[in-house]
């Protein structure tokens, strides 16, 4: 059974530096190979904010209104431990809140515009998956955890 995991771990490295290696002929504007460091489509900053804010603009009043002391970032790249993530949630969901929470600095919401367009192929996708992000985030105040998430399709 060794052997064959040796194997595949062989082929798997060897797809990988392809995939690389094709970056580097064609440059990783125009890659599209599904490689980790090369977007497959560029929207600028400015553009996929505004992404940010119509997704936010979707989610329904009626949770918006009872979103509480929360901030709502767009950044470029996801923290160097997790270079795939898409969003994150840092802070007390509501759920977790009682009266020592007074004074507290905001919860925030970051949104990864980079390793986003990794996984996008169209404008399409990108709004797809903002908006999927956005929800799972916001849901993630409200003290919905991921298993959850998973179940309901926002993961």
């Amino acid at each position: 059974m060794r052997a064959r995991c040796q194997a595949v771990d062989a082929v798997r490295d060897r797809y990988s530096i392809e995939r690389h290696l094709r970056c580097a002929q064609i440059g990783p504007d125009r890659c599209g190979s599904g490689c980790n460091t090369c977007p497959v489509i560029d929207i600028n900053e400015e553009r996929f904010f505004t992404l940010v804010e119509s997704a936010f603009a979707e989610i329904p009043d009626e949770l918006t209104n009872l979103l509480d002391n929360v901030a709502l970032f767009v950044e470029d790249d996801a923290p160097a431990y997790d270079p795939g993530l898409l969003g994150l949630y840092v802070g007390t969901p509501l759920t977790e809140r009682d009266t020592s929470y007074a004074g507290a600095m905001p919860d925030r919401i970051m949104i990864y515009r980079r390793p986003t367009l990794r996984i996008c192929h169209s404008e399409d996708d990108v709004v797809r998956e903002v908006a999927i992000t956005v929800a799972h985030e916001i849901a993630h105040h409200f003290g919905i955890d991921d298993d959850r998430l998973h179940e309901l399709g926002y993961a």
